[in-house]
């Protein structure tokens, strides 16, 4: 299998039939399993084999097709599933780290990762320093010999900042650090986190591998001996695994993630570059777009694609930017990403609104501030749409 191109491993990696060898692969909708004899029961809670499963929150066969399939793609040795993106970042960061130790994280994060690191783990005597990702002197700065962790989104949720994985993995590694990364913005379809230094790869299973809307998911992906030694333990005693019809869900949904998201990252590129310099926008930010600061580590770290989301600095503030998506036609407001449907998002209103005022225009996150998420429509369509709202926020 590890021979075999990425679109191969997306639709036979870790496929396991019943008796009935059936093609699409089966649902085990179980919580338990049975066993022959008392004997038996007593020898699999002492050791599991490799095709023994006990409960649902402790494994699956669903579950673990899914789990050997993306780790497959990823190049990682193991993976575990979870119930939600947030499940998976809670279960990797939490899993890692005890009362006095110290984390260094990158400032630009989605609202509920920032509340992960400043509100939970600090209460339970954690400390976090935060950084800007983009500065490696920064991280050099941060890190001491007792920093557990560092973490980071590979591209940053909404600003789309790309952090040099590379990188930041040397400057951890040099205090024996953790890399834990999320990775949801790159896609497994074009990061190779792991083989460019990442210890950690996490993502939200619900945006490109489900990419259609239907379900929630997360996995970690790791070194056997992380996933099933440290990872395991805490996830399947605290009850964060995915549902078996959700591993399923999430299993269709990588047959086809290759085809989706090459689609939507061409398209992106082009709207991004359709809308560049509009008189009613700021900005438009796409890592893809030669302007981008991070233009250069695109091309080396996610060979050249700039992702599936584009976003937009409108003229005018909160007015301009809820005009901007009441004229929308074909784009739904929501705030989800990685979507079939091209979906916009205000993330100052909406994902982020919690942060503070000061903290989201260190960020960048202003009024105006439009996240796109690229769908699979036709391209033109979209580029003609996003062009009628600029003209309407403007109004």
């Amino acid at each position: 299998m590890n021979d075999w191109s990425k679109r191969t491993k997306l639709v036979h990696g870790g496929t396991r039939r019943s008796q009935y060898n059936e093609v699409s692969e089966a649902i085990f909708m179980t919580q338990g399993f049975v066993y022959d004899k008392a004997e038996d029961a007593e020898a699999r809670f002492i050791e599991t084999g490799p095709d023994e499963f006990i409960y649902a929150r402790y494994g699956n066969p669903t579950v673990d097709m899914f789990e050997k399939r993306i780790a497959l793609l990823e190049g990682a040795e193991d993976a575990f599933a979870a119930a939600s993106g947030m499940a998976a970042v809670n279960g990797a960061l939490t899993s890692l780290v005890t009362a006095g130790d110290h984390v260094v994280s990158a400032k630009a994060l989605f609202g509920s990762c920032l509340h992960i690191l400043e509100n939970i783990l600090s209460k339970f005597g954690v400390e976090v320093t935060f950084v800007d990702g983009t500065d490696l002197d920064a991280w050099r700065a941060a890190v001491r010999p007792d920093t557990k962790v560092c973490f980071f989104e590979s591209m940053s949720n909404p600003t789309l900042e790309v952090i040099d994985i590379e990188g930041v993995a040397k400057i951890a590694h040099s205090v024996g650090a953790t890399v834990v990364v999320d990775n949801v913005f790159s896609t497994p379809v074009y990061s190779e986190a792991i083989s460019q230094g990442a210890d950690v790869v996490v993502y939200s299973a619900t945006k490109h591998i489900d990419g259609q809307g239907r379900a929630l998911g997360g996995v970690i992906l790791g070194t056997k001996d992380y996933i099933r030694g440290t990872l395991e333990p805490y996830m399947k005693h605290t009850g964060g695994s995915l549902s078996p019809f959700n591993a399923w869900i999430m299993l269709k949904g990588l047959e086809t993630i290759e085809l989706r998201v090459n689609a939507q990252a061409e398209s992106a590129l082009k709207i991004a570059e359709a809308v560049q310099g509009h008189p009613a926008l700021e900005r438009a930010i796409y890592p893809g777009l030669k302007d981008h600061p991070q233009n250069a580590l695109v091309q080396s770290q996610l060979s050249g694609c700039g992702g599936t989301v584009l976003s937009l600095d409108i003229k005018g503030g909160k007015v301009a930017a809820f005009k901007f998506l009441n004229a929308l036609t074909i784009p739904v407001i929501s705030n989800n990403l990685g979507d079939s449907k091209s979906i916009a998002t205000h993330p100052a209103t909406t994902t982020h609104q919690r942060l503070s005022e000061e903290l989201r225009a260190e960020l960048g996150i202003t009024a105006g501030l439009i996240r796109f998420s690229v769908g699979l429509e036709g391209t033109d369509d979209l580029i003609n749409d996003i062009r009628v709202a600029l003209e309407a926020s403007q109004v």
